[in-house]
């Protein structure tokens, strides 16, 4: 991050909020390429400062998002966490189950708190039927299983990085504070905005999703 940093003040790295501009624009004009193209978008941060505004993000677009807990195998074993969805969906459907009326009030609270969980991770992804075209990772450094299995699959990142992470591991860098709630919703509102307006200009509206 060394060309990126501009000085220290306080024990705390100034980023070259030039450079940051640049990334910011190279990234948003090849979302805007990617949503043009109806390519599917993943936006990734499980970090608290970051759960609000990726899911607020990805619904804005109709795009999918994970902003609980990344679960290990997200990408490279989708097989798997198909399998997970299904539980959930059979889990949401309980009381329509011929079981059900035999379950025991333990058992179901049991099944209730599964289901939360399961909700809480896969919400954003449940309809994500194959890998995505692109990753939008806030943090990747806290991300680097992310940041891992999408290059192992040669899925396209951008991601904001900060002075503790290595911008090449990702295709588009954004060096940015992603440590603050505003630096955080600053970037992805200016990445949301031009998909959105491309989705406008295209007559194609964002796909809803919970």
């Amino acid at each position: 991050m060394k060309s990126f940093i501009i000085g220290k003040k306080n024990g705390i790295h100034i980023l070259n909020l030039e450079e940051t501009a640049k990334q910011l624009s190279n990234a948003a004009d090849f979302l805007s390429d990617a949503a043009r193209a109806g390519k599917r978008i993943l936006f990734v941060g499980c970090k608290r400062q970051a759960q609000d505004a990726v899911r607020e993000a990805a619904q804005a677009t109709g795009q999918f998002y994970v902003n609980h807990r990344w679960l290990g195998g997200t990408l490279t074993n989708l097989a798997t966490i198909r399998k997970s969805v299904l539980r959930l969906k059979y889990l949401e459907d309980i009381e329509k189950q011929p079981e059900f009326k035999m379950m025991s009030k333990k058992e179901l609270s049991a099944l209730g708190r599964e289901r939360e969980k399961l909700l809480r991770n896969l919400s954003g992804i449940r309809d994500l039927d194959g890998p995505p075209d692109v990753v939008v990772i806030v943090d990747s450094h806290r991300e680097r299983i992310a940041v891992a299995e999408a290059s192992r699959l040669n899925i396209p990142i951008v991601a904001m990085v900060d002075s503790n992470a290595d911008p090449s591991a990702v295709m588009f860098p954004i060096a940015a504070n992603d440590d603050s709630v505003r630096s955080i919703r600053i970037i992805l509102q200016n990445l949301v905005d031009p998909v959105l307006s491309t989705l406008e200009e295209t007559g194609r509206a964002p796909r809803q999703r919970d």
